[in-house]
């Protein structure tokens, strides 16, 4: 069980690095998910990951006090609406249902990271 939630732990890092420069995969849980997976299975990767110079801050931060730097959230937001827009009018225009789903989606992930606390 312990390999499997290391591959497993691996590939959610490898998604939450895709995340970082593809706004519609989102990085934190993913990070997360590794976190809770390497706890589980490696104690050497899970403080690699919990001592990582820019992961590291990003897991302690969420699951201390659930918060984000207030420029993390402006920038999800925008890279966010800009992605779905573009999807919106230019990959999916002949399919208003699916134009409508995008756009509840991206309704919801607003509402979520304005939810959270915004970190100093």
């Amino acid at each position: 069980m312990k390999i499997l939630y290391v591959i497993l732990g691996s590939i959610s890092i490898a998604l939450g690095i895709i995340g970082i420069f593809l706004p519609l995969l989102p990085t934190t849980p993913f990070l997360l998910l590794s976190a809770f997976l390497f706890a589980r299975s490696s104690p050497r990767l899970y403080e690699w990951l919990m001592n990582h110079k820019v992961f590291g801050k990003y897991i302690r931060n969420y699951r201390e006090d659930k918060s984000i730097p207030l420029n993390v959230k402006l920038v999800a937001i925008l890279m966010l609406w800009a992605s779905i827009l573009f999807s919106m009018f230019r990959v999916v225009n002949d399919k208003w249902w699916l134009q409508l789903l995008l756009f509840i989606i991206a309704t919801g992930v607003t509402i979520h990271i304005l939810s959270l606390k915004t970190r100093n």
